[in-house]
């Protein structure tokens, strides 16, 4: 039938046309896309392979360790940079910086004390330097920008913020180098390498970073605070220390898409900041420098295809300079540098030590003085725990009041120690006292004790700031001694030897404070806890003297508190007869071990 035939025609030419244009047009297609896959798949595992065979310099010994101004002299051939912050100079040969200086910070608090030496040439005593370039796989010929590249001074009279600086290299195969140096007026210096292929075939470039050091001062070594190798990949901290890798010369390697990498001291850092929206490989490791051990921290980013006639360009950024909380702040949100607050060791009370240090900072911009400060922060503390602490006291002041009915039990019971225990609770019960309140006040004050320690130890705002008289640094152990009359006598003392006024003034509020509370029926624990204030004179002396001013301003606040609620539940409360019995008692208890008398 006609219309059978016209459907049967027509699916008939329907496959024809179907059948035809795969044969004709899809399968040539499908097999240029296989070819392409193909080639892209050969081109990453080229690429890859290259990357692994493509070596970041490193590993580089200096030729002799000279004194740092002789080993600058050496390499005459330097661009100057200045800033308010910095000075110092970019070294041509490599382009490498390894000469700054803070100008702003001192080796000492003296005002002619030398400024403190950051960066230092590979062949000084202790090298430290910056370095930026380009490498390829091994089979491809010319010099590439790197260690030994003597870079041209192409523009600019010397480096200082808002002039820039820049240098130019020629491969004389084709290839042309350009970088432009810039610097602002704090601590971050911005690289923008150029590279322009003027010959006949493609270039396959791999621009990396480093920084490179030896001979670490033997200064460092605080367990406090972390010296080493710092950085954040993929949102976690990256923070090998010196020994974590020096001991064996050892590679830590990752990969991240934003982030940073370098190596930090105690209140200095050096910080490589590759292109926040790039993939980077990072790599931390330390080497066998001869003599010494060397640790380098540096990162490679994806190759550039450089086509005949064409460009690329990259811009690295790195810190160097002082890690002062508001310009590590500032540069975290001006670059979107990734937890780059992760530069200061705030530790792991960090949800502690960051408000508290932010807390002095911010009474410091009122008062001028970090020690008046540290006083009134104090304060604010006392208050914040004045309920907690009432409580504790006035359960304090009820033990006292029961000493007399706590002794006569003890008397009673003296050869049934068991049936003693059982009456003391007894008495506690009735009388609604908890024997354990007084521990209190010293246990809620420990997280803000060791909080402060570390914010006084490791933030460089605190660095060299004075307090009064002979207090010239608030992070350093109080200088008087006492066994030196506090520099009457013409001669210095041991630094073990070093108990200051603030540690001896801690040490007698203390010793008061303990006398308002019940002494423990146990005569051995009581003469250890009257021991005790004496024992942390001696122990808190070395300690930073922010830290002993903040304890013994807090011993007084709470003598002040204490006695109050004594005196209102009325105990009796003569600070300077307890004292006076307690120093007698010490004496006693020194003379005869076997002492069972308890300070009244």
């Amino acid at each position: 039938m006609p219309e059978q035939r016209n459907l049967f025609l027509a699916i008939t030419l329907s496959a024809l046309v179907l059948f035809g244009w795969q044969y004709l047009i899809g399968i040539p297609a499908m097999e240029d896309e296989r070819a392409r896959q193909a080639q892209i798949f050969e081109q990453q595992e080229q690429q890859e392979q290259a990357a692994q065979n493509a070596q970041i310099p490193g590993g580089m010994q200096g030729i002799v360790s000279l004194p740092r101004t002789d080993a600058i002299a050496q390499s005459t051939e330097r661009v100057a940079l200045m800033t308010p912050t910095l000075s110092g100079s970019i070294n041509l040969t490599g382009g490498r910086f390894d000469d700054l200086k803070l100008r702003q910070y001192r080796v000492t608090p003296d005002a002619d004390s030398p400024e403190i030496d950051l960066l230092s040439p590979a062949n000084a005593e202790h090298p430290y330097f910056i370095e930026f370039g380009w490498i390829a796989p091994p089979s491809t010929t010319g010099e590439l920008p790197g260690p030994t590249t003597q870079w041209t001074w192409v523009s600019g009279d010397s480096l200082t913020p808002g002039a820039d600086v820049t240098l130019s290299y020629d491969d004389g195969l084709g290839l042309t180098f350009t970088r432009r140096i810039s610097v602002d007026e704090r601590y971050m210096f911005t690289i923008v390498d150029q590279v322009q292929n003027n010959g006949p075939t493609p270039a396959v470039l791999y621009p990396y970073a480093l920084v490179s050091r030896q001979n670490v001062p033997e200064t460092q070594s605080f367990w406090v605070v972390h010296e080493g190798f710092i950085g954040v990949a993929n949102g976690t901290l990256q923070d090998d220390s010196y020994d974590d890798l020096g001991d064996d010369f050892e590679t830590a390697s990752f990969e991240s898409t934003g982030g940073w990498l370098g190596l930090t001291d105690k209140y200095w850092m050096t910080a490589l900041i590759p292109p926040q929206n790039e993939e980077f490989t990072g790599t931390n490791k330390a080497y066998d420098a001869g003599s010494s051990v060397g640790y380098q921290a540096d990162y490679l980013l994806a190759p550039r295809t450089v086509a005949p006639g064409a460009m690329q360009e990259v811009t690295h950024r790195f810190f160097a300079g002082a890690k002062v909380n508001d310009i590590i702040t500032d540069y975290e949100d001006a670059y979107d540098i990734v937890r780059f607050d992760l530069a200061i060791d705030w530790g792991w009370l960090f949800f502690l030590t960051k408000p508290i240090f932010l807390a002095l900072d911010y009474l410091y911009n009122f008062v001028g003085n970090f020690g008046v400060a540290i006083l009134i922060f104090t304060v604010f503390v006392k208050l914040l725990f004045f309920p907690l602490a009432n409580t504790s006291y006035r359960a304090m002041s009820k033990m006292k009041k029961l000493q007399p009915e706590m002794e006569a039990l003890r008397e009673r019971f003296k050869d049934d120690k068991a049936k003693q225990q059982q009456e003391l609770m007894e008495l506690y019960r009735k009388k609604k006292v908890n024997p354990l309140a007084g521990c209190l006040p010293v246990v809620i004050q420990i997280p803000v004790f060791f909080s402060l320690y570390k914010v006084l130890f490791v933030t460089i705002e605190m660095r060299h700031a004075p307090f009064f008289g002979w207090i010239r640094d608030l992070s350093a152990p109080d200088p008087s001694s006492i066994f030196n009359l506090f520099g009457l006598l013409p001669y210095d003392v041991p630094s073990f030897l070093l108990i200051g006024v603030f540690p001896i003034m801690m040490g007698v509020s203390m010793s008061i404070q303990m006398s308002l509370n019940p002494p423990p029926a146990d005569p051995t624990q009581a003469r250890i806890i009257a021991f005790m204030p004496w024992v942390f004179m001696f122990m808190l002396a070395s300690f930073p003297a922010g830290l002993v001013i903040y304890w013994t301003w807090n011993n007084i606040l709470s003598i002040a508190q204490q006695a109050y609620i004594m005196k209102r539940s009325g105990v009796p409360v003569d600070l300077f007869d307890r004292l006076r019995a307690r120093i007698a008692w010490l004496k006693r208890a020194a003379a005869s071990k076997d002492s069972t008398r308890k300070p009244d």
